[in-house]
């Protein structure tokens, strides 16, 4: 295992556990203001990264404006959707429906006229069965938490198709601070409309904000950077995709989480699933033309 291959199981480890403190975080303050106060804490966490990587790059101020609020707004649909699941759902299940957005990518890719290869089928529908055990209860009925997680999902592939779009037109740090502002100012306007944030459940929660807001983003971002600079694209979804896994233990370890039977066989589907969809595919040598 090479440093590079460190820094991305790392990145991995510190998004399943942003499960965990995401869900312990609103035993003081509500869903709407902890996304208000962790996107505000990102925003401000990326800022030397953007100074000390971007400052002499020359870029379009109004795509990258235009850009990170499109995407922002996406963000801010999963990011809040991801955040009320959990009030109603083990971080387990939230990690491994979250985990899903993998094998929306390609599904909503058909409608943009990709294709999807025979392993990518496999993958999805091993995925979908595993959903099935995770999540469907008696009467063919999905619990409140775990259907918000998986509508959330469909909105984190949409911002990974964005952000396959944007970052090769616009710096990507600084994109990335325009969509954590467009959240952080959303989910104001929700806490102050719905809720009622006191100063006092912030730092009640002052751990799993600071987790949240600066970890699993400035310090996760900066990790993920430097691990795919020597990895495959491939190889690095694949140990992205075991963040899954890390909230499960987070969940188990650390809150008490017990998953049944049937809830294993689906996680275990879910990320065989994903596995195979991901796994690198050899292609054949071409005879170069003499």
């Amino acid at each position: 295992m090479t440093i590079s291959h460190l820094f991305l199981w790392l990145t991995a480890a510190i998004w399943g556990l942003a499960f965990v403190a995401q869900s312990v975080g609103m035993e003081s303050i509500g869903p709407y203001t902890f996304n208000a106060v962790r996107f505000t804490l990102a925003a401000l966490s990326m800022l030397p990264l953007a100074y000390l990587l971007e400052r002499h790059r020359k870029s379009d101020f109004g795509l990258t404006l235009k850009a990170g609020m499109m995407t922002g707004l996406v963000l801010f649909s999963g990011a809040t959707l991801q955040q009320i699941g959990l009030l109603y759902t083990s971080t387990a299940n939230a990690g491994f429906i979250t985990a899903m957005y993998m094998l929306f990518v390609p599904i909503i890719g058909l409608f943009l006229k990709h294709t999807i290869e025979r392993h990518t089928w496999l993958g999805i529908f091993l995925a979908l069965g595993g959903l099935y055990f995770l999540t469907i209860g008696p009467n063919l009925t999905i619990q409140k938490g775990d259907g918000l997680e998986l509508i959330g999902a469909i909105f984190w592939a949409v911002h990974v198709l964005l952000i396959g779009f944007y970052s090769r037109k616009v710096p990507i740090i600084s994109y990335s601070i325009v969509q954590f502002v467009v959240v952080a100012l959303l989910s104001w306007i929700l806490a102050f409309s719905a809720e009622q944030p006191t100063w006092h459940g912030i730092q009640l929660s002052w751990l799993p904000l600071l987790y949240t807001g600066v970890a699993s983003s400035a310090l996760a971002f900066s990790l993920q950077i430097l691990g795919q600079k020597n990895v495959s694209p491939s190889a690095a979804a694949l140990i992205l995709s075991t963040e899954a896994v890390f909230a499960a233990i987070g969940g188990w370890w650390l809150m008490n989480e017990v998953l049944s039977i049937l809830e294993l066989m689906g996680c275990v589907l879910i990320f065989i699933g994903m596995i195979i969809s991901q796994w690198p595919r050899q292609t054949r040598a071409t005879k170069p033309v003499l």
